[in-house]
């Protein structure tokens, strides 16, 4: 039996919400210079209080501040540390349509450290205004590598990854130190590399650059367990394994076949997040490789599209799951956030509210609470 009180809630949502039309005017006017950082930060205040209120009032235990002050769930980090700056990543994003859509990546332009702290502040804000538990999202490591696996940083800056994973894991390290004394208890990794590393297509990609596919899955297990070295027992540690998400589309296919094994066994994490929103991410037989005393949160409920699911859906493929896993050691949530980006996904705020109610009822309709 879990903890009571401790994640993973029955009831979960990934970090990022709709940017309000509010907020978005306001990165539009701060990116023209309309207006300075303190009315920037004052609209960003106030919007957090207001979709902490959302959550809290349809009965979530556990709520983020919908990375109101991020234009990316990665984008903060890049700026707040030093050595790192923006260049065209090496993968795309697509529909099901066959639309395709160009992003961009980190680089490693000099030796990067901690500048400033990357999300401190953030849950400082959160923890004040909000009345029950507090979760802040944080990018993985393999995030600053990934998307330009072949290409990451100047040969003159860092000659080979582990140097590069030296420097960047004692930036997480420092970070979660200072989370934890300032009474964070809920840590969310985003790790998109490792579930894009299960589709053979782009396996075949990092094999045609020269890379090895299942190296680098063992790199970034590495890579979190050294982030999370030294993190406080008392702090909760769940991990987002995510295929991509843009405005609605995904980076890649495939079930969690290829790493479950390695990647859940292996990853220092208290639970995983997994997105099952799809048949694109395979059945749940992955599910067997899950340690005992590790948990997991369904991601049974679409952030990409505004189509409810039906209740009898979610207890239906619940159920199937739990012929995996214990139902005791399960939870629920969207799949992904609904913005990692401040451009959000293609649903209004209302599909947001009724995807998060569900969230809630469908928790309390499995498990009683």
């Amino acid at each position: 039996m879990r903890p009571q009180g401790r994640p993973p809630y029955r009831a979960d949502h990934i970090g990022s919400l709709l940017r309000p039309p509010a907020l978005r005017e306001a990165f539009k006017r701060r990116a023209a210079r309309q207006i300075g950082e303190d009315e920037f930060t004052r609209v960003q205040d106030d919007c957090i209080r207001e979709v902490v209120g959302l959550q809290e009032s349809l009965g979530l235990q556990v709520v983020t501040d919908g990375e109101f002050r991020r234009g990316s769930y990665w984008g903060r980090f890049a700026q707040r540390t030093a050595g790192l700056e923006i260049r065209p990543a090496l993968l795309r994003f697509h529909d099901d349509h066959g639309n395709e859509t160009d992003f961009t990546a980190p680089y490693a332009c000099a030796p990067i450290k901690r500048s400033h702290p990357l999300a401190l502040d953030e849950f400082e804000f959160l923890r004040r205004v909000a009345r029950v538990s507090s979760k802040i999202t944080l990018p993985a490591p393999s995030t600053m590598h990934f998307f330009r696996f072949s290409d990451f940083a100047g040969r003159n800056v860092y000659d080979n990854t582990e140097a590069f994973f030296d420097d960047l894991t004692a930036i997480y390290r420092e970070e979660i130190a200072d989370l934890a004394r300032a009474g964070c208890r809920y840590i969310q990794l985003d790790e998109v590399a490792v579930a894009l590393l299960c589709d053979p297509a782009i396996r075949a990609k990092v094999e045609a650059a020269g890379g090895d596919p299942d190296a680098l899955v063992d790199q970034y297990i590495d890579g979190l367990n050294g982030a999370l070295a030294g993190c406080p027992a008392q702090v909760a540690v769940g991990v987002h394994m995510c295929r991509g998400n843009f405005r609605g589309r995904y980076l890649a296919d495939g079930g969690y076949d290829a790493v479950a094994e390695r990647f859940f066994a292996r990853t220092n994490a208290n639970h995983f997040l997994l997105e099952y929103d799809t048949p694109r991410a395979g059945d749940f037989a992955p599910l067997r490789f899950v340690p005992v005393g590790k948990g997991v949160v369904l991601g049974l409920i679409s952030s990409k599209r505004p189509q409810l699911e039906r209740l009898d859906d979610l207890r239906r493929r619940t159920d199937e799951a739990a012929s995996h896993i214990a139902l005791d050691r399960l939870a629920i949530s969207p799949q992904c956030g609904f913005a990692s980006t401040a451009a959000g996904n293609p649903l209004s705020e209302a599909d947001e509210r009724a995807k998060l109610a569900l969230v809630v009822a469908a928790a309390r309709s499995i498990w009683g609470e």
